[in-house]
């Protein structure tokens, strides 16, 4: 899994090489293990960020998938290829990865302009051939 920040990797390591070790037992194989039980429910995670996201006083609409949808968001408009942004969303076709996609205008407007410098860098030159 690409990371967007740089200190991501930094952090998961530490949690996977000293935290997670100290709350779960051989055998379990969760990344994110409850005292409880062998993980971390969904629906544990999703009343959690809801909770930070009110205090935070952050929009109503935003969920926890608003997560995966903005990391796919930013992949696209850091420029990745966007069969790498299919495979790290885990999606069997691209239709799915583009639902998932909600670029901002400026990006819109960057990737048009640029298409519209290639076709009209194109057409002068096609123009100065005849």
């Amino acid at each position: 899994m690409l990371t967007v920040f740089e200190w991501t990797p930094v952090v998961l390591a530490e949690w996977t090489d000293e935290i997670r070790p100290l709350l779960t037992h051989d055998g379990n194989a969760a990344l994110w293990p409850s005292e409880r039980v062998d993980r971390v429910s969904l629906s544990r995670m999703d009343s959690q960020f809801v909770a930070i996201r009110d205090s935070l006083g952050l929009d109503k609409n935003l969920d926890f998938h608003s997560l995966r949808r903005s990391y796919v968001t930013h992949l696209i408009e850091n420029g990745w290829d966007p069969l790498f942004v299919q495979q790290q969303a885990g999606h069997e076709h691209a239709s799915t990865t583009a639902i998932y996609t909600c670029v901002s205008s400026d990006f819109r407007t960057r990737v048009l302009r640029q298409a519209l410098g290639r076709t009209m860098k194109s057409a002068l030159a096609e123009g100065g051939n005849r």
